[in-house]
């Protein structure tokens, strides 16, 4: 008997391969379409409507000969992705919601449903693969990273646990790009030339400003650029020692904190949790000669810290903190105990480069301090530490 595949149709043209490959390889196909949001406030794109996609998607089952389905997972996504995306901006972080959807909606909410149809797997157009080994006698699935190196999604998927990887399939993890859309003009399918996705999950490209507005007030401040070099540490571009004390590690990790008096106020902004750490638009300050960077914000007081140039020391960070409730290990059996610390390569945001560095476990968290200088750490961003091109962990940097 044929093992059931449910896949998430999107409407775009990775999913519509997805579909066919899984068929190709004798798998009995169901495509499901989600409809997680509805809500236009904020679109820079007009053509964005869930309505298109399903469309797409419903033309794509029909083309493969295989079901189609609809469900309305906006509920879910509401709450557990969009109102924690506005919460964390409240706070003055900055959350990855593509990170968030995968852990809470794609292989939960939906994965639900799937089963609710039979499923035995679930299936996305993830550009990331999978396998399995034994460790002490103990199945273990792993996630790698994608073929295709420019399209790798790995990083949106490293929050996902060994339940959830039990039952995912990726049928694009040794595919690029270009292949994928070569198959689809072959077949004639409709998403063949139908632009990728931008923006946030599920809702679109949008103006995030605008966006936020929905929940979150508008309100004056200052703007205070910093430009007393001094208060910024001189750190090493190297890994510190295994059995460097905690009290390093904390001053490592911590970002430099700001007094209103130690800058000049040069403008004002409408709230400053509307900024995140290295953003450089939306400023609206004029008359330097290089652009101006957001280095710290201050959301109890209403107050953006910026400062000149790309060479600013503000943007640079040598570590970062994630509390031990916001520790996630895709490889249980690799999880550190308090006192141990292990190389990895580490990314805090899709596409960049991995960058070396030592996690440290100590009693209250992980401690992650980088060989190199990084730029732009915000807390709420997710932190994913890789071994080769596997995943191992992820965490929501705290600080």
């Amino acid at each position: 008997m044929k093992k059931k595949v449910i896949i998430g149709l999107s409407g775009g043209v990775d999913s519509s391969v997805a579909a066919w490959i899984l068929k190709e390889q004798g798998y009995d196909v169901t495509g499901l379409f989600m409809k997680n949001w509805y809500d236009t406030t904020g679109l820079l794109q007009s053509d964005c409507h869930w309505e298109d996609d399903m469309m797409f998607a419903e033309m794509v089952a029909k083309k493969l000969q295989i079901p189609f389905h609809m469900v309305d997972l906006s509920g879910p996504y509401r709450k557990r992705v969009v109102d924690y995306m506005f919460a964390e901006y409240e706070k003055g972080r900055t959350p990855n919601p593509d990170v968030l959807c995968n852990r809470e909606i794609k292989f939960d909410s939906f994965a639900d449903e799937a089963r609710k149809l039979g499923g035995d797997y679930v299936a996305t157009g993830h550009y990331c693969r999978k396998d399995t080994i034994s460790v002490n006698n103990t199945l273990i699935y792993r996630l790698l990273a994608g073929k295709d190196a420019n399209k790798d999604q790995s990083y949106f998927l490293c929050q996902l646990s060994q339940e959830q990887m039990a039952t995912a399939l990726f049928p694009l993890g040794e595919m690029i790009k270009p292949e994928v859309r070569k198959i689809a003009d072959s077949l004639g399918l409709a998403t063949a030339q139908r632009k990728d996705s931008q923006g946030i999950c599920f809702v679109g490209k949008v103006h995030l400003p605008t966006f936020l507005q929905q929940k979150l007030e508008t309100k004056k401040g200052d703007i205070v650029e910093i430009k007393d070099r001094t208060l910024f540490p001189v750190i090493d571009d190297r890994l510190p020692s295994a059995d460097i004390s905690e009290e390093i590690l904390h001053r490592m990790s911590e970002p430099v904190k700001f007094e209103y008096n130690n800058g000049k106020v040069i403008g004002t902004h409408n709230g400053a949790h509307f900024y995140t750490i290295g953003q450089r638009k939306g400023m609206n300050v004029g008359g330097y000669a290089e652009p101006l960077f957001v280095i710290a914000t201050d959301v109890s007081g209403n107050i953006v810290y910026v400062g000149e140039g790309h060479g600013h020391p503000g943007l640079n960070r040598k570590g970062l903190f994630i509390r031990n409730d916001e520790v996630h290990w895709i490889r249980n059996d690799l999880e550190l105990k308090a006192g141990e610390n292990c190389d990895y390569m580490v990314r805090i945001r899709y596409r960049q480069p991995l960058q070396k560095a030592r996690l440290y476990k100590r009693k209250e968290g992980m401690f992650i301090i980088f060989a190199q200088l990084q730029r732009g750490i915000a807390p709420g961003q997710f932190a994913a530490w890789y071994e080769g091109d596997e995943v191992i962990g992820s965490g929501v940097i705290d600080k």
